[in-house]
C-alpha cells in the first residue's frame, strides 16, 4: 500500500497471484466483490462503473495495455478498481514504462485523489505507446521508399503487416478513450479540470491523429500497389495477345503447308522454301506495322528502367 498527497488517498498495488490480499479489501467498495469475481482469469478488456450513491462513484474493470504484434495470446492485462479515496490495481507491470515505479509514485504524490492518480498511470502507458509509434513511423518511412525501389509480393506482405499493426494500436487505444468518457460520466465536469485528465486526453488525441495519418498512408500504398499490379497485369495480357497475333501468320501458313492433299504445286517448286519464308516474314511484318500504327503495342517493347513503379 502507498499513500499520497499527505495521506489523502491510497494505492493498493498487487501482483497477479495476490488474490488473498485483494480479498481483504473487497469491503472498501460496493462492487469490489463483483469486480474480484469477474477479473478471475480475465483475458479481455472490461469496463464498468457504479454510480448508485452520489459522491461515492466507482470505476472498475480490466485493461489490456500491451499486445504482441505477432502472437494473439501474448499480451499484458491489469485490473483496477477506482474511487476518489483509493485505487486498487492487480498485475500491472512497470517495466513497460519509460520511468520506474519510483518515478510514478513521485508524480502521484501531486495528485489530488485516486482518480487523478489513475490517470497518471494511463498517461504513462500512453507515453510508452508514443515511443513505440515513433519506431513504427521509421519502419513505415523505410517501407515507403522500398515500395519504389523493389515492388513485389514480399513488399505487399509487409504493407499488410503494417496495416495489421495499426489495427492492434487502435484496439489498445479504444478502451482508454472509453475510460475517459466513463470518468466524465462518474465524476462529472470536475474531472476535466484535473491536469492529468487533460494530459491523457491530449495524448489520446495525438495518438489517434498519428494512427489516422498512418492509416491514410498505408491505404494510399495499397491503392498504389493495386494500380501498379493492375497495370502490370494488363501489360502482361497485352503482351501475350500481341505475341499471339504476331505468330498467327506462322501458324496459318504452317497449317496450309502441313496439309496432306495429293495435289500441292508448291511442293515441286525449286524456291518454294524461300518463298514460304518470305511470305511468312512479310505477313508478320505487315501485321506488326499495322498494330504499331494503331498504337496497340504501346510501351510493352520499350526498355524498362529501375526505380519505376510501372517499369
Amino acid at each position: 500500500m502507498h499513500t499520497f498527497n499527505e495521506k489523502r488517498w491510497k494505492w493498493y498495488d498487487f501482483r497477479q497471484d495476490d488474490s488473498e490480499k485483494v480479498k481483504e479489501l473487497i469491503s472498501k467498495g460496493p462492487s469490489c466483490g463483483e469486480w474480484l469475481e469477474k477479473i478471475k482469469d480475465r483475458k479481455a478488456n472490461l469496463l464498468d462503473l457504479d454510480t448508485e450513491t452520489r459522491g461515492e462513484e466507482y470505476i472498475w474493470g480490466s485493461l489490456i495495455y500491451q499486445q504482441d504484434i505477432e502472437e494473439k495470446g501474448e499480451k499484458n492485462i491489469f485490473h483496477f478498481y477506482i474511487s476518489r479515496d483509493f485505487l486498487i490495481t492487480v498485475g500491472f507491470d512497470f517495466s513497460i514504462l519509460d520511468v520506474g515505479a519510483t518515478g510514478v509514485h513521485k508524480q502521484m504524490d501531486q495528485a489530488e485523489n485516486a482518480v487523478e492518480g489513475f490517470f497518471i498511470l494511463l498517461g504513462k502507458i500512453l507515453s510508452s505507446y508514443l515511443l513505440k509509434i515513433d519506431a513504427y513511423e521509421e519502419r513505415l518511412y523505410d517501407l515507403l521508399w522500398e515500395m519504389k525501389e523493389q515492388n513485389n509480393l514480399e513488399l505487399l506482405e509487409k504493407i499488410y503487416e503494417n496495416r495489421h499493426e495499426l489495427l492492434v494500436w487502435k484496439n489498445l487505444v479504444v478502451p482508454i478513450v472509453e475510460l475517459k468518457f466513463i470518468a466524465e460520466e462518474a465524476y462529472g465536469k470536475g474531472v476535466q479540470k484535473q491536469a492529468e485528465f487533460h494530459r491523457v486526453e491530449t495524448r489520446v488525441e495525438r495518438i489517434r491523429m498519428l494512427l489516422r495519418e498512418y492509416q491514410e498512408a498505408i491505404d494510399t500504398m495499397i491503392k498504389l500497389e493495386e494500380v501498379v499490379s493492375t497495370h502490370r497485369g494488363n501489360e502482361i495480357f497485352k503482351t501475350l495477345t500481341v505475341m499471339t497475333i504476331l505468330f498467327t501468320p506462322v501458324t496459318a501458313w504452317g497449317a496450309v503447308w502441313g496439309m496432306n492433299f495429293k495435289v500441292m504445286p508448291e511442293l515441286e517448286w525449286k524456291f518454294g522454301y524461300v518463298f514460304a519464308g518470305a511470305l511468312i516474314f512479310a505477313t508478320t511484318a505487315g501485321l506488326y506495322y499495322y498494330l504499331k500504327k494503331k498504337g496497340w503495342i504501346g510501351d510493352i517493347l520499350r526498355v524498362k528502367k529501375k526505380n519505376k513503379f510501372f517499369g
